[in-house]
Order: structure tokens, then C-alpha cells, then sequence
């Protein structure tokens, strides 16, 4: 008889690692406020504290990973809340993993697909432990778990999201000035589409047309607002326009695409690579911007990467205001990339008040760069943790 094929689509027993035990023993969760330093406001919410679910994962060996859940005001961005994340972590997600070898990332992922459906950023957060918890007992950097890096830092941008034109203006002027920023991110829908003209109006006078200048209108255009008022954005020369109309609109966003000179960027209409697929085949943008908390994790986001490239679109490092835990899970990821043609926009960690590692992750001459210790690469400062983890 021929020998039996193994169903490649059910977690299969793995062997443990010599001399050390993989296995986990626990996960556990923390929710954490922590203030930024200006409100930060999207088209149907603002910030000025944000909000994560930390995932600790302990395994049989005595080592420990972290990952990051990130949100935005709640539910509003996506589904997912910090309450919902955590419960759904603990009462679901970690009851399917315990017992399991940390390195085992496809089984886990389908056993964590089984134990869920969607819940995206509680897998990510989940995933992103267990890389880091492998990394450090292997002694290898997460990124070498993802197939390597191919780069060690990439352009980074900033969001301007106030509101206040003038602010605004002196929050980028200061950017540039340290080097640290030099491309922008201008935070649309929150006011009248003449209201947000008029900021952008002020800031590329202001900056001149040397500095590149991104639009996200956050779903907040009808497709009747983006034919009267793209015209102004092609005139302002802008680079980029992310998700103008609402994420369930796709024949709307398709044919504002076809009429604008401006390359858009597909964020809320994709989260699954069979969205991105759809997406790019009726034509709906140019650009995708790749979000762990879109994808459920970071082997998932690279294969949501390769789809998005196979057809035919740039890939976008985008962010949900991460600390240097989340950014670090997306930098492991982003720098093994073959392109990664627009950089990333992991500013988070320049935005909070107090970052929650010990070493934020370093930025340098316009650009961020990948931590280069094993696992994520960061340390969680505890003392930070106490102080803005919330009290049940």
C-alpha cells in the first residue's frame, strides 16, 4: 500500500526542541491606556489615550514573549475592542494553544482560525508573542522566523491629525527640522471636506513642495464629495489618498480611482488577502496598506503582501498607533519584504507620552530601525506597565 498523506490543513504533533521545551504554559493579558501627546482624531472618533491588550505568552522553558493588540476609541475603526480582544484571548484563543510548541506558528494559526473566526488583532497579538518567545530561545531575531531581513531601517511618516492648521504646521516645520520626519500624513473627515482644503492648503504652503504629502480621508467622503474635491488634491500635488469612501463601497472607490490622477490607498476595504484580491481586481486603489491588526498575523500579512503584489500594487507599512511592542512585530515583518515602496508610518511610539519599553525603537535621519536583539528586540518596562495598565 502507498504510504498515507498527511492532511496539511490539521495541526500535526511536533517533535520538541532539544534541551529545550517550547511548549506554553500560559498566556495572560493586561489592558493599558497610555496618554499621547496631542489628540489624534479620525473621521468618526479622536484620541488622547490609546488603548492596548498586552499578550504575554510564558512557555515550559521559562521564557516569555510579548505582543501588542492596538485599537482606536474602541470599536470603531474595526470590530475589535480592548474588552473583546482580551476576553476573546483568554477565553477562546488561549484554551486552544496551551500545550502547544511556540514554534508551531501555522498549527497554532489554524488552531486559533477554529477556535475564532475573525478577531484579527487578538491573533496578531497572540502570534507576535509567541515569535518573540521563540526568537529569544533560539537566540534569533523574529524577522529570521519570517525569512530575514532584506533591509534594517525603511522611511518612516507622520500623521498630522490635530485639525489646527497652525499647530500642525509647527509640528511638521519641527519634524523636518530634527530629521526625523519628511514626509506627512494629513488626518481628513472630521470637518467640512472646505475645512480640511483650507488646513491643506496652509500646510503646503507652508512646507513647500519639496515634502511629500499624504491624505486620509478615513471613509469620510461620499464618491459625489471625492469627483468635486480630488481635483484640489491633484492641484496641491498629493501623493497618495487613503480609503476616501466608506470600506463597503468598493464600485464607488473603484471609480473614483478611474477618475483621479492620484494613486489610492486600499486600507479598510481589505483586511484578508481574498479582500485584497477582490479589491485589486475591480480596480479600487494602487496601494495597499498592510496592518496586523487587518491580517491576524504577521505570516498572514506577508501572504496578504504577496497577493496585493501579484497584482500589480505597492505595498504601504501602515499603523493603528502602535507602542515599540506593536511597531516592532510590524518592523520584523516589513524588512523582510522583497518592496516595501511607500516605507511604514510607525510613528506610535513618538506619540505616547511614555513609551511601555525600557529602549523605544530608534529613528534616525527620516527613517525607523528594525530592533536587532532576539525575538521582537524590545523590553517591556515594567514600571510603565503598572502605572497605565487598567484597574478591574
Amino acid at each position: 500500500m502507498g504510504r498515507a498523506l498527511i492532511d496539511i490543513a490539521e495541526p500535526v504533533e511536533q517533535m520538541r526542541t532539544p534541551a529545550k521545551d517550547t511548549a506554553i504554559r500560559s498566556i495572560d493579558t493586561t489592558i493599558v491606556d497610555a496618554p499621547t501627546r496631542r489628540r489624534h482624531r479620525l473621521s468618526n472618533t479622536e484620541v488622547t489615550h490609546q488603548s492596548y491588550v498586552l499578550v504575554r505568552v510564558l512557555l515550559e522553558n521559562g521564557v516569555s514573549g510579548i505582543g501588542e493588540a492596538s485599537t482606536l476609541g474602541g470599536p470603531r475603526w474595526a470590530e475589535e475592542s480592548v474588552e473583546s480582544i482580551r476576553a476573546t484571548v483568554m477565553t477562546y484563543l488561549a484554551p486552544a494553544l496551551r500545550g502547544q510548541s511556540a514554534l508551531a506558528f501555522e498549527a497554532n494559526a489554524i488552531r486559533m482560525g477554529k477556535a475564532a473566526t475573525r478577531n484579527y488583532a487578538a491573533k496578531g497579538a497572540i502570534e507576535s508573542a509567541l515569535l518573540d518567545a521563540a526568537g529569544k530561545t533560539l537566540g534569533l531575531r523574529a524577522s529570521s522566523l519570517l525569512g530575514g531581513a532584506v533591509r534594517e531601517r525603511m522611511e518612516v511618516i507622520w500623521a498630522l491629525a490635530s485639525g489646527d492648521s497652525g499647530q500642525e504646521l509647527e509640528e511638521a516645520k519641527e519634524k523636518l527640522r530634527r530629521r526625523e520626519h519628511r514626509q506627512f500624513k494629513i488626518k481628513f473627515g472630521f470637518n467640512r471636506p472646505q475645512s480640511d482644503l483650507k488646513r491643506l492648503e496652509a500646510l503646503r504652503s507652508g512646507l513647500g513642495n519639496d515634502v511629500r504629502l499624504i491624505v486620509d480621508v478615513n471613509q469620510g467622503w461620499s464618491e459625489a464629495e471625492c469627483v468635486r474635491f480630488m481635483p484640489a488634491l491633484e492641484e496641491l500635488d498629493v501623493a497618495l489618498v487613503e480609503q476616501p469612501v466608506s470600506a463597503l463601497q468598493l464600485e464607488a472607490m473603484s471609480r473614483v480611482a478611474a477618475r483621479t490622477s492620484i494613486p489610492l490607498l486600499v486600507d479598510e476595504a481589505a483586511f484578508t488577502k481574498e479582500e485584497v484580491a477582490r479589491a485589486a481586481t475591480m480596480g479600487c486603489g494602487s496601494v495597499y496598506s498592510l496592518k496586523l491588526v487587518k491580517s491576524g498575523g504577521l505570516f498572514e500579512m506577508k501572504r496578504a503582501a504577496a497577493v496585493a503584489a501579484a497584482h500589480g500594487l505597492e505595498l504601504y507599512g501602515g499603523c493603528l498607533l502602535e507602542s515599540s511592542i506593536g511597531a516592532a512585530a510590524h518592523l520584523a515583518a516589513f524588512c523582510t519584504l522583497p518592496k516595501l515602496e511607500w516605507g511604514t508610518e510607525h510613528f506610535g511610539p513618538r506619540i505616547l507620552v511614555e513609551d511601555l519599553v525600557t529602549t523605544s525603537i530608534k529613528f534616525d535621519e527620516f527613517e525607523i530601525c528594525v530592533p536587532d536583539s532576539a525575538g521582537l528586540g524590545v523590553e517591556v518596562d515594567e514600571d510603565k506597565i503598572r502605572v497605565f495598565a487598567r484597574k478591574d
